[in-house]
Order: C-alpha cells, then sequence, then structure tokens
C-alpha cells in the first residue's frame, strides 16, 4: 500500500503543478483584474453561497461509494443506475431549497440569475466526483488522476479564447461561469462514459430502488452533516462579508484575492484524501495497521504545507503585487493569515480521512458542529471591525483547533503511540523554515530567486534532519 500510495500520489501532484498552475495564476488571477474586485467579489459571494448547501446535491453519496467499492469491486454495476438517479433527485432537492434561502437573504434578481448557473455547476462538479469515486474504489487512479485535472484543462483553453482570442465581446462575469459549465459538462460525459465502460454497461438504463436509495442516505447521513458543518465553516465567510458590510462585495474580492493561492494548494491537499479514503478503507477491513500510512502522508503534506505557509507568508507583499493590480496592501494582509490555514487543513485531510474511513462520523461531526460555531462566532464578532482580514483570522483560529481536535481523536481511537521524537523534529522544521526564509529576504537577487532558493533549500533541510527520506522513499517504490 505503500508503494501504491507514493507511486499514485507522485502522478497526482505532477498532473495538477502541470495545469492548476496556469489555471490560478493565468487564467483566474486575469479573470480578477479583469473584473475587478467589486464584480469579482459579487460573483465570489454567489459562487460560495451555492457551495453551502452542496452537500444536499450528495448527501455522502461520493464518500459512501468510494469506501463502498473498494472493499466490494463487485457492485459497481449493481449499484450505478440507482445511484445516479438519486443524484438527480437530491439535485431537485437543492435547488428547490438553494433559491428559497436566497429569497430569505433578499437576494437581488442579479444574484439569483448568477445563483442558478452557479447551483447547475455545483450539480456537475458534484456528479463528476460520484463518478471519479467509482474509478478510485476500484484503484484506478491513473484514470482518475487524469479526469482530476480535466475540467481546468478544457476551462482554460475556453477562458483563453474569451480573454486573449480578440473576440467582439465584452467578457463578464457571466462568460465565465458559462465556461465552467462547458467544462464541467464535457468532463462529466468523459468521466461517465469511462464508468460505464469499466461496470460493463453499454447504455444507461436508469432505475430506481427506493428501499436501496434508504439504505445509502440512512448510512451516508452522519457524513452528509459532517460535510454540511465543515462546509458552513469553510464557506460562510465571504457570504457574510457580502451581506453585513457597505463594501461588502469588494471586501469578499480582497478575500478572493488572498484565498485563491490557498485554494490552488488546497486542491493538491485534497487529492491525498481522495487517494487515502479507499486505502484506508480496505486496510481496515482486512485489519492491516494504517499506523505507517498515517505518518507517510501526514508527513509529505506537513513539509509541503509549512514550507508554502511560511514561505507566502513572508513574500505575502511580492506575490499579491505580482498578481492583481488593485488592493495589493489589504490582499497581503489578508493572505498572510490565511496562507497559514494550510497547515491545520492539510492535517485534517490526513486524519479525517483515517476517521472517516473507520466510520467514527460522531466525533467528527461533534468537532465541526463546535468548528461552525465557533466560526460562525468570530466572524460576527470580527468582520464589521477589521473585514476581510477578521474573517481570516476567524477561519485560521477555526481550522487550527478542528484539526488538533482530529489528532487527539485519532489518538484515542487508534492508540497510535505518542512518538515525542518525530514531534521534535517537525518542531526542529518549523523553526528551520522561518530561519531559512528569513535568510532569504537578505539575498541580494530578484525575490523570485530567493524564493526558489528558500524553497530548495527547506526541502534539502528536511532531508537532512531525516524528516524527508528520500532513501527510503526511493526504495519502496523500488521494492515495495
Amino acid at each position: 500500500m505503500l508503494k501504491k500510495f507514493i507511486k499514485n500520489i507522485a502522478l497526482i501532484i505532477f498532473l495538477n503543478l502541470l495545469i492548476k498552475p496556469f489555471w490560478i495564476l493565468g487564467i483566474d488571477r486575469s479573470v480578477q483584474n479583469t473584473l475587478g474586485a467589486e464584480e469579482y467579489g459579487f460573483y465570489y459571494a454567489i459562487f460560495n453561497f451555492s457551495f453551502l448547501l452542496n452537500i444536499l446535491l450528495d448527501f455522502g453519496i461520493t464518500n459512501f461509494n468510494n469506501k463502498n467499492i473498494a472493499q466490494n469491486n463487485h457492485l459497481l454495476r449493481k449499484h450505478l443506475s440507482n445511484i445516479i438517479v438519486l443524484k438527480l433527485l437530491l439535485a431537485m432537492v437543492y435547488l428547490t431549497i438553494t433559491l428559497v434561502v436566497a429569497f430569505i437573504i433578499n437576494y437581488s434578481f442579479d444574484h439569483i440569475i448568477l445563483l442558478l448557473i452557479c447551483a447547475f455547476n455545483q450539480f456537475l462538479i458534484s456528479f463528476v466526483l460520484y463518478l471519479r469515486s467509482n474509478l478510485s474504489g476500484l484503484h484506478l487512479f491513473k484514470v482518475d488522476s487524469m479526469i482530476s485535472v480535466l475540467d481546468r484543462l478544457i476551462m482554460i483553453m475556453v477562458c483563453s479564447i474569451l480573454l486573449w482570442g480578440g473576440l467582439p465581446i465584452q467578457f463578464n462575469v457571466k462568460w465565465f461561469v458559462y465556461s465552467q459549465t462547458f467544462a464541467y459538462s464535457i468532463t462529466a460525459l468523459i468521466t461517465l462514459i469511462i464508468v460505464f465502460r469499466k461496470a460493463k454497461s453499454k447504455f444507461l438504463k436508469l432505475s430506481w430502488n427506493f428501499p436501496f436509495s434508504l439504505m445509502i442516505i440512512k448510512k451516508s447521513f452522519p457524513f452528509a452533516i459532517l460535510v454540511l458543518l465543515m462546509t458552513f465553516y469553510n464557506r460562510i465567510d465571504t457570504v457574510m462579508m457580502e451581506r453585513i458590510l457597505p463594501d461588502g462585495a469588494v471586501q469578499s474580492g480582497i478575500y478572493a484575492s488572498a484565498y485563491r493561492l490557498l485554494d490552488a494548494t488546497n486542491m493538491i491537499a485534497y487529492l491525498f484524501a481522495v487517494l487515502l479514503l479507499p486505502l484506508f478503507s480496505k486496510m481496515l477491513k482486512h485489519k492491516e495497521s494504517v499506523e505507517e500510512l498515517v505518518k507517510l502522508a501526514f508527513t509529505f503534506l506537513f513539509i509541503g504545507a509549512v514550507v508554502i505557509a511560511i514561505g507566502c507568508s513572508f513574500y505575502s507583499t511580492e506575490l499579491m503585487t505580482l498578481m492583481y493590480k488593485d488592493h495589493i496592501s489589504a490582499s497581503a494582509h489578508v493572505f498572510g493569515y490565511l496562507m497559514f490555514c494550510f497547515i491545520p487543513i492539510s492535517t485534517s485531510y490526513v486524519f479525517g480521512t483515517l476517521l472517516t474511513a473507520n466510520g467514527n462520523l460522531k466525533y467528527l461531526n461533534i468537532m465541526a458542529a463546535c468548528g461552525m460555531l465557533l466560526n460562525i462566532t468570530l466572524n460576527l464578532i470580527l468582520i464589521p471591525r477589521y473585514f476581510a482580514t477578521g474573517s481570516a483570522i476567524a477561519s485560521l483560529t477555526t481550522q487550527f483547533l478542528t484539526s488538533l481536535a482530529q489528532i487527539v481523536i485519532v489518538q484515542r481511537v487508534f492508540k497510535f503511540k505518542v512518538n515525542y521524537k518525530f514531534l521534535s523534529v517537525l518542531l526542529l522544521f518549523v523553526i528551520g523554515v522561518v530561519l531559512i526564509n528569513y535568510a532569504s529576504k537578505l539575498l541580494h537577487y530578484n525575490w523570485m530567486i530567493n524564493f526558489v532558493i528558500m524553497t530548495a533549500a527547506c526541502f534539502i533541510y528536511a532531508n537532512v534532519i531525516r524528516l524527508l527520506n528520500l532513501k527510503a522513499i526511493l526504495n519502496i517504490v523500488k521494492n515495495g
């Protein structure tokens, strides 16, 4: 399992580093610079609102399916048609409730129109994720890796034509969401064809088994609650800003500018969870020890998260100046806080995924409920006083406390021994990364060269203190 994990996570990271940086730094950044902070902030708040009730589209089905197919491959063909119908029904429920809530909080006509498009995109994303759960459940990680970047690749091509193709159109936020709709639709169609081939089905014959659907919803309900709670404390910030502050759309735009790189790095960390869930599920079913895989995955993510978080904090102004034209100082300030969220988020993708695979959703739901209440309370207190920065502080506080809670739960459930030597090496690494960043800022080169030198030095330092053992990793890849 260690060999499979390393090989496939290397492929996933390679593909995402090949495609997604150009999306983040080239397309998405250009879209915001073209639209301006206010119009993009308006879109970003609507997008996050459409995301809040996203779990109604899935209700934990994807997670249940990933774990179930990983343990019982033969069930793919039997369950596929029923689950597709169930997801279509859930899409109707999601759209209805989302629109009702939008009217309650007094969204305007322009809000509603954009929300409808974003809501449809959320359905397409959810549908693709369900289809991909079948691929990862079958351990077809290479195919799943290709699909994971396909939508971004299509969007890069479409948005490049719209932005720089010399078309006689005025680029606006609707063209941006239409391009997303096109990309997600093509990706969903291709993934559906692949899944049907793996299920040995020649055509789509829809059928719905109510008892089966009810069984899935009952089994998935605890996970659905978990995702709903976590979504609220991860996505409600910009919605609250847009509603609370007089210049809420502008502040949401500033927050979105700062959040963009966190979102990009978070995509890669999320892929660890996608890969780890079926691996953990299969190992736990066969009563294999997961301790080494947990340590390996956590070490990989922790090293990358610390280097990125601390590095981006030291170079926050330079990075925001490189990416944007307006609100540089405000964005850099928010960015400095937000990037530290990457450390607890990465931690959660390992320990939270392990608890999910083991079925410890009661503990996770209690943790997430406390996190949501804390985040909303902090946002209500800090947003009126500190605007986007206040929301960033609220997010950072919530993420660190909830990730710490997950570590404690895992230690108690799995009885892992506390490895004080390993913890001391982690602390030594953090201190070293801070000192390396201080030193890099003193170099008399262009800041980009300093940043590259800093990054390389941090990974060399990780290998020197034996936190990142390249020789051992290569041995696992070669010999298993």
